[in-house]
C-alpha cells in the first residue's frame, strides 16, 4: 500500500506553526524579493487572490486583511525534513517528491487497518510539527495521488481517502476526473488525449495500454497501468513536467573528504540544471542534502540538508552550482565518512509564462547572455557528448542579497533566532 502524504498549505502551515495567530486569518507568502504570491491559505484563496498575483497588484483591501510574509527557505525546508523524519518513523520506505509530499510505502494494505495507520500518521505529524496533511491510499503512485486529492476535496472523509484497485468508489472517483487533471498526463497529451474521446481518467484507464505506448509514450502506458492498480511507476519515472528535480547518488565507497563531496554536489547540481532547462523551467532554490551510511551502526551517523534560496528564479548552471556549494558548506561536518549526497531544484516556474520581476537583481542583457552560454553548453554537450563542457567548481563567496522586507524569523536553524517567550 502506498500513501501520498501532502501537507495542506504547506508555506502558511509552516508560519502558522510558529505564529498561531495566523490561524483563521488569510495569509500568503511571496516568492524571492516579495514579487508575487507564491502559496495562499485558503481564507486568501476565498478573496480572490490567485497563485503568482504580483504583490504590487493586489487590492489595498486584500492587502489591508491579509498577512504577507516572505519566503523563509531556511524554515520551509527543515520543516520538511522534520515531517519527513515523522514519517520515516512509520515506515522505512519514505521518497520526498516534493518540499511538501512524500509517498510512504505501509505494509498493511488490508481495509481499515490501512486508514487507521494513515489517520495515526496524520496525528502524529501534526502533533510533533504542527503541520495538516492530507493521506492518499492505494496500491499505486497515480491512484494515490488521486486518492490524496479526494482526501483534500472533501472535508468529510477527516483528511484520508483510500482508493482500492477496482470497486464502485474508484469509478464514481475516476469518471469524474478530468483526464488533464490526472497526475502524469501534461496539457499537450491531454489535448490529443481529447481527440481519441477519452476524457477523463476512467476512460483512459479502460483504453489498450499498447495503443497508448504506440500513440503516446511508454509514461502514459505506466499511467494506465497504474490506474487499473498494476504499480508501473518509480519515484523518476515521469517525464512531464515535474514540481522538484533531484539528483543524488550513492558513492561507490564512503567518503569524508570535502573535496570529493564538491565534485559530486558539482555533478549532479549540472545534471539537474541540464533536466531543468529541458522541461523549460526555472527553480526558486537549490536543496542540498548529505548522508553517512544508516546499515553501518560501527559509524558515526549523520544527516543534514539545507534550502538555499537563489535571487531569483534561474536555469543558469552557475548560479545553480554557486547555491549548491554555499549550502554543502553550511551543513558539512568533519568526522563523518559520507554514503551519499544530493540536490533537489525546488519551486519550478513555467520559464516561457514567468515575468521577471522589475525588483530582480541583475540586468536584462546579462540574463540573455546566460541563457546564450546556457543554450551554447547544452548544444555542444548534446552533439559532442555528456560533460563535454562543464564548469569548475565556483569560489565560496557571500550569498546574493534577498528583498525579504517581510521575513519571519528561522526559528529551528538559526540559535539567534529561536522563538523567546515572556512571562507577565
Amino acid at each position: 500500500m502506498i500513501a501520498l502524504v501532502d501537507s495542506n498549505d504547506f508555506y502558511v502551515s509552516c508560519e502558522r506553526v510558529f505564529d498561531p495567530r495566523l490561524e483563521g486569518r488569510p495569509v500568503g507568502v511571496l516568492s524571492n524579493n516579495d514579487g508575487c504570491v507564491v502559496a495562499r491559505s485558503a481564507e486568501l484563496k476565498a478573496l480572490g487572490v490567485a497563485m503568482g498575483t504580483p504583490l504590487h497588484l493586489l487590492p489595498p483591501a486584500v492587502r489591508r486583511r491579509a498577512t504577507l510574509l516572505s519566503s523563509n527557505y531556511a524554515l520551509y525546508g527543515d520543516m520538511s525534513r522534520r515531517v519527513n523524519r515523522v514519517l520515516g518513523d512509520f515506515s522505512p520506505d519514505v521518497e520526498a517528491y516534493s518540499i511538501d509530499e512524500s509517498f510512504v510505502g505501509l505494509d498493511d494494505d488490508t481495509p481499515g487497518a490501512a486508514e487507521a495507520q494513515a489517520r495515526e500518521l496524520r496525528e502524529t505529524v501534526r502533533r510533533d510539527t504542527g503541520i495538516p496533511t492530507c493521506v492518499g491510499l492505494a496500491p499505486t503512485r497515480v491512484l494515490a495521488k488521486t486518492a490524496n486529492r479526494v482526501a483534500k476535496r472533501q472535508p468529510g472523509r477527516d483528511g484520508v481517502c483510500r482508493l482500492a484497485a477496482e470497486g464502485p468508489e474508484t469509478r464514481r472517483v475516476l469518471e469524474a476526473l478530468p483526464v488533464h487533471e490526472l497526475w502524469g498526463v501534461a496539457r499537450r497529451s491531454a489535448e490529443r488525449l481529447a481527440l481519441q474521446d477519452i476524457h477523463t481518467a476512467w476512460q483512459l484507464r479502460q483504453a489498450d495500454p499498447k495503443q497508448v505506448r504506440r500513440t503516446f509514450s511508454v509514461v502514459l502506458e505506466r499511467v494506465v497501468w497504474e490506474l487499473r492498480g498494476r504499480p508501473a511507476i518509480g519515484h523518476e519515472d515521469l517525464g512531464e513536467p515535474r514540481q522538484r528535480i533531484m539528483v543524488s547518488r550513492s558513492f561507490g565507497r564512503l567518503t569524508g573528504s570535502l573535496d570529493e563531496l564538491r565534485a559530486a554536489l558539482r555533478q549532479h547540481a549540472a545534471r539537474a540544471a541540464e533536466k531543468l532547462r529541458r522541461q523549460g523551467s526555472l527553480a526558486r532554490a537549490v536543496l542540498v542534502f548529505v548522508r553517512s551510511d544508516p546499515h553501518r551502526l560501527g559509524e558515526r551517523q549523520y544527516r543534514n540538508s539545507v534550502v538555499v534560496p537563489l535571487p531569483g528564479p534561474s536555469a543558469d548552471t552557475r548560479e545553480l552550482l554557486g547555491a549548491a556549494g554555499r549550502g554543502l558548506s553550511a551543513i558539512f561536518l568533519e568526522g563523518v565518512r559520507y554514503q551519499k549526497c544530493g540536490v533537489m531544484l525546488l519551486d519550478l516556474v513555467d520559464a516561457e509564462r514567468h515575468q521577471l520581476s522589475l525588483l530582480a537583481p541583475g540586468d536584462e542583457a546579462g540574463r540573455r547572455r546566460g541563457q546564450r552560454l546556457m543554450g551554447a553548453l547544452d548544444a555542444l554537450n548534446g552533439r559532442m557528448g555528456r560533460d563535454t563542457v562543464r564548469f569548475g567548481l565556483p569560489g565560496r563567496h557571500a550569498a546574493w542579497p534577498l528583498r525579504c522586507e517581510r521575513l519571519t524569523a528561522r526559528y529551528t536553524t538559526r540559535w539567534d533566532e529561536l522563538m523567546r517567550v515572556k512571562l507577565r
